[in-house]
C-alpha cells in the first residue's frame, strides 16, 4: 500500500472508537427466543426488561403453555398493548380432563395450541411458557411434525432448547406418538408456512 493510499484508507474500528456509553434504549429479547416461521416466536415468559424488544414484534397473540399464571407486570403489558393471552396450559376449559392437574401438558392441551397456530389471523404470535423449554418444545415439536419434519429433525430442535440437563424423554415421546390428524383448520384461515403439508396429509 502507498503512502497516499494509507492517508485516504478507511480504519474499519473508526466508527466502533466514537462509542462512549451504551444506548438509551436496550433491545433484550425474552430468555430462550428464536424465530419458528414468518411472524411466529417461540420464548421462555417476557419480563420487563424484554417489552421494548417485543414491541418490534406487533404481537396480536401470545399462546401462555405453562400451568401456573403469568407475572402481574407480564399481563399488565399485554392488556397495554391489545394483546390477546391464551391460556393454552393452565387448568381450565382447555384441559379440563387431565388427570395430572399438576403438569398441564398433554395431548389436548398440544391440539389446542396447534389450532391457534393453524389461524394466521392470530398473528404475530409468541408461543411461551416459564423458561420456553419443554412445553413450548413439545408444542412446537409437534408443529414441526405437522409440518413434516422427521424425528431426528425434531428431537434435535427440541434438545437444543432444553439446556443443559437435557431434554425430558416423556416430552419426546408426546411429541412422537401426537396424532397429528387431530389437530382441526381452516384451510382459508392457514398461515403460507402450513399451506402445503397441511393439504398433502389430507
Amino acid at each position: 500500500m502507498s503512502a497516499s493510499q494509507a492517508e485516504h484508507s478507511v480504519d474499519p474500528l473508526e466508527n466502533q472508537r466514537q462509542i462512549t456509553r451504551a444506548p438509551d434504549r436496550r433491545i433484550i429479547p425474552p430468555l430462550n427466543f428464536c424465530p419458528v416461521e414468518k411472524q411466529l416466536y417461540r420464548s421462555g415468559q417476557p419480563s420487563l426488561i424484554n417489552q421494548s424488544f417485543l414491541q418490534q414484534l406487533h404481537l396480536k397473540t401470545i399462546l401462555w403453555l405453562a400451568s401456573e399464571e403469568p407475572m402481574e407486570d407480564f399481563l399488565d403489558y399485554c392488556s397495554a398493548q391489545n394483546i390477546n393471552i391464551e391460556f393454552v396450559g393452565m387448568i381450565n376449559d382447555y384441559n379440563y380432563t387431565n388427570i395430572n392437574p399438576w403438569d398441564s401438558l398433554d395431548e389436548r392441551t398440544i391440539q389446542n395450541a396447534l389450532e391457534l397456530i393453524c389461524n394466521k389471523e392470530n398473528y404475530p404470535l409468541l408461543v411461551c411458557c416459564g423458561m420456553g423449554r419443554h412445553r413450548t418444545g413439545a408444542v412446537i415439536g409437534c408443529l414441526r411434525r405437522l409440518q413434516g419434519w422427521n424425528l431426528a429433525s425434531v428431537s434435535e430442535e427440541y434438545r437444543r432448547f432444553s439446556g443443559a440437563r437435557g431434554g425430558r424423554i416423556l416430552v419426546e415421546l408426546l411429541i412422537e406418538s401426537f396424532d397429528v390428524s387431530s389437530v382441526s383448520s381452516d384451510p382459508d384461515k392457514l398461515p403460507d408456512f402450513l399451506k402445503k403439508s397441511v393439504h398433502e396429509r389430507k
